[in-house]
């Protein structure tokens, strides 16, 4: 009988980290509700597979405190590796047809997927439009979130507005070749959902940011 892996506490960490980005022993121990000694041993044992870095932060007299974050080889544990061969090819495009020829080639395979979307992302309400779209994302292998900012929209602006957020990329080191694929996305994600919204980048993975997020305002 094959017995099922439960995730472990490092494991726990490495995810909580890829989701806030950075947290201190003390923030990782009462989140886990194990003992700040159990924690550290964790952190030393994820510092050791390079897993996981840290940095002094250092407040008034006393000693530093240290909050921890996910070294690129730690976020490289959440991202896919179907991409590796994709980046092989596109390099040996680039070099035989040039760059921006390989750019619209990227560009109508990201049309093509946007109106796959389309179709896919079909509820009737902006906010179910956004929940089957993550769901599609969730589904490609990226860990993906919503919520709604709230039901008068932002900053003023008329209907909902939603929060979309996705902690790894499934796309990460050809965006790091061909960054133009991003842009592509966000094209895509404006597509997906419709005429009755518009979509904004709020944060960039690609940019250092430990996520990309979009912003989602209904236009009433």
């Amino acid at each position: 009988m094959t017995s099922v892996q439960q995730p472990s506490t490092k494991d726990d960490i490495l995810t909580y980290l890829l989701k806030q980005g950075e947290a201190s022993a003390h923030d990782l121990a009462e989140q886990f509700a194990v003992s700040a000694q159990a924690i550290r041993r964790h952190l030393k044992d994820l510092e050791v597979e390079e897993l996981i870095e840290h940095r002094a932060v250092r407040e008034g007299m006393g000693r530093p405190n240290y909050l921890y974050h996910l070294s690129p080889k730690g976020r490289d544990r959440f991202s896919t590796k179907y991409d590796e061969f994709a980046i092989s090819l596109l390099d040996t495009l680039a070099a035989t047809v040039g760059k921006d020829q390989v750019g619209n080639l990227l560009r109508q395979q990201w049309e093509r997927k946007a109106l796959d979307y389309r179709v896919r992302v079909n509820a009737a309400s902006l906010a179910g439009r956004v929940a089957q779209l993550v769901q599609l994302r969730q589904e490609e292998g990226y860990m993906a979130e919503w919520h709604e900012v709230g039901p008068e929209g932002e900053a003023g602006q008329p209907g909902p507005s939603y929060i979309i957020t996705e902690y790894n990329c499934a796309i990460s080191h050809i965006a790091e070749s061909f960054p133009s694929v991003c842009g592509h996305e966000l094209e895509m994600f404006q597509l997906a959902l419709g005429d009755d919204c518009r979509v904004q980048r709020t944060h960039w993975l690609v940019e250092g940011e430990h996520r990309c997020g979009y912003l989602v305002q209904g236009q009433g």
